[in-house]
């Protein structure tokens, strides 16, 4: 089985962070890696240069943000629908050496099964853990309550792009919500629940940088449930927020 990681990046030279870590992965599987950067300025493209033909594709053109820019890396993917796709960030790392290794061993050994997640981490400078996120088994009820996986560990078979689309630009800040709500709560695909920390990140992200994003975030929720007929989790944008309290006093 072939497994593609799409890496968006823009004036990033942490880039090597990921790419090292992919790199550094222990599997017997097809890997590609495929680079999306929105036309950096600074010296990300030559730590990019660095890397030479470990980096199967490089796109280098501005885009529309980094759904965008993940749409464009799953369309550049070469794998068959069976096969696997994965993004990270410019900063983020696998948990362990070993991550590909369980995650695949899953799509192997469960032909039905069209995603698979984990747990995932936030570490500060020191390397310290600063926030705990434990997904838990699927239970579809569970997202009345304001749940979902943590979106970074999300491991998708291709198909699953090909039959249900990729992320709706429509929303710039929430489109990973919109694309799990519609896949695990909409479409039910089958999904598998690893008990490890497949991702270790910093502390924000795309939804999380200012109050201002939160709130915007919580809208284009809203937005989401109601445009896609879920008018059982119009509370959801309320209680999604609120779960990262007990992630951030939880430990493994």
């Amino acid at each position: 089985m072939k497994i593609s990681i799409v890496v968006p990046v823009f004036n990033d030279v942490r880039i090597g962070r990921a790419l090292e870590s992919i790199l550094s992965q222990q599997h017997e599987h097809e890997l590609e890696i495929i680079v999306v950067d929105a036309g950096s300025t600074d010296g990300t493209l030559a730590v990019l240069e660095t890397y030479g033909d470990r980096i199967t594709a490089l796109i280098s053109e501005p885009d529309e943000g980094i759904f965008h820019a993940i749409n464009k890396g799953i369309d550049r993917t070469s794998g068959a629908s069976h096969d696997v796709v994965h993004f990270m960030g410019a900063d983020d790392q696998y948990g362990d050496p070993f991550v590909i290794r369980a995650v695949m061993d899953v799509f192997q050994s469960e032909e039905d099964i069209d995603a698979c997640y984990g747990d995932q981490i936030y570490t500060n400078e020191a390397g310290n853990i600063v926030r705990y996120w434990k997904a838990g088994d699927y239970r579809r009820a569970k997202i009345h309550f304001g749940w979902l996986p943590p979106h970074m560990t999300f491991f998708v078979r291709k198909r699953v792009y090909e039959h249900h689309g990729m992320f709706n630009l429509r929303y710039p800040i929430a489109a990973d919500q919109d694309f799990m709500l519609r896949l695990l709560y909409k479409r039910q695909i089958k999904v598998r629940y690893l008990r490890r920390v497949l991702l270790n990140m910093a502390p924000g992200g795309n939804s999380n940088r200012s109050i201002v994003r939160i709130l915007k975030a919580a809208l284009e929720v809203a937005q989401i449930c109601w445009n896609n007929g879920l008018l059982g989790l119009l509370l959801f944008p309320v209680l999604k927020p609120s779960r990262k309290i007990f992630q951030l006093i939880s430990r493994p």
